[in-house]
């Protein structure tokens, strides 16, 4: 696994809320659910995001936007339009007054809006909870990733607009997963772009000295480096490795690896048998103890905290 494999593997929706929105020109959502991590498709009709202090971005049909969370940001007809309905923490929502919303409605399967033929129809896909989208991922992201629709030839937001308006088995997994792979493809594409402001990790790959590092970093965390070891696999010096991987990468060897195993730490934090001794291994703690101190200095909470926190 490489290192972006490793960073885009991180998303896994449980429960996601997924919703098609059917809206007659003006309107304006306010976003104030602070999740991490959202989806917005216009199926018909144009859409902008507005993300605070930044410039609004236009979204055409089939384009996907995927939008950082927690700060509030808007959706609209049009940047100007004033909200009409905020949008709050699990899907609740009210107008702008704090009144109950009177002008959209209930229309069907995971469907809500003004009426059954608007103009405009919308799909939203939100990871809802902290711990579904990992924090190394999260830190790597603008506020608003767009891919034009004219720019890639991929199935998954058709498959999106077919599926969130069924109900059968299973489909709360369907649209889970769906939602996760659309994600990974959006951001693929991204960090591929000339343009994109990508990690520098991700630019740093590709040097003969600092990319054969990381890599030996990414696939043995466990392994109890040094600089010193770490230069004596990819065949440098000891402070000509640390010189170039801190100038590309933005961090020292070490620090870029404890970023690396806490990561790691958190998502097997996500599977409820594995004791925390056993994770401590895993990503190259040697006690329990060590673990959680890191972790903590790291994230604000402790292993346990954070597992309790996390659907499993």
């Amino acid at each position: 696994m490489d290192v972006l494999a490793g960073l885009l593997e991180g998303p896994r929706a449980r429960g996601a809320f997924l919703l098609r929105s059917i809206l007659d020109p003006p309107w304006s959502l306010r976003i104030r659910d602070e999740a991490p991590l959202t989806v917005v498709v216009p199926v018909r009709g144009e859409a902008w995001i507005v993300p605070g202090d930044e410039a609004p971005q236009r979204l055409d049909p089939g384009d996907v936007a995927v939008v950082r969370g927690p700060r509030p940001y808007t959706v609209a007809d049009d940047p100007a339009t004033e909200p009409q309905a905020v949008i709050l923490p699990g899907g609740k929502c009210h107008d702008t007054r704090g009144e109950p919303l009177r002008t959209l409605s209930d229309l069907g399967v995971r469907t809500w809006g003004s009426g059954p033929h608007g103009r405009t129809v919308l799909l939203t896909g939100t990871y809802p909870n902290d711990g579904e989208v990992p924090r190394r991922l999260l830190s790597a992201l603008p506020t608003v990733v767009v891919q034009r629709a004219a720019a890639w030839d991929n199935p998954l937001a058709g498959l999106l607009t077919e599926e969130i308006v069924k109900d059968e088995p299973g489909q709360q997994a369907v649209l889970d997963r769906l939602l996760d792979l659309l994600v990974i493809a959006v951001l693929r594409n991204w960090m591929a772009r000339p343009d994109a402001e990508v990690p520098a990790w991700y630019r740093a790959q590709g040097d003969p000295v600092v990319g054969p590092a990381l890599k030996r970093l990414h696939h043995h965390p466990a392994r109890p480096w040094t600089v010193a070891d770490l230069a004596a696999e990819v065949g440098v010096s000891r402070a000509a490795l640390a010189r170039r991987f801190t100038e590309l990468v933005g961090e020292s060897p070490m620090r870029f690896l404890t970023g690396w195993r806490l990561a790691l730490a958190a998502d097997l934090l996500r599977q409820p048998d594995v004791t925390l001794g056993a994770v401590a291994r895993q990503v190259g703690y040697g006690s329990a103890f060590a673990l959680s101190t890191a972790f903590k200095r790291e994230h604000g909470v402790s292993p346990q905290q954070y597992r309790a926190r996390v659907p499993v």
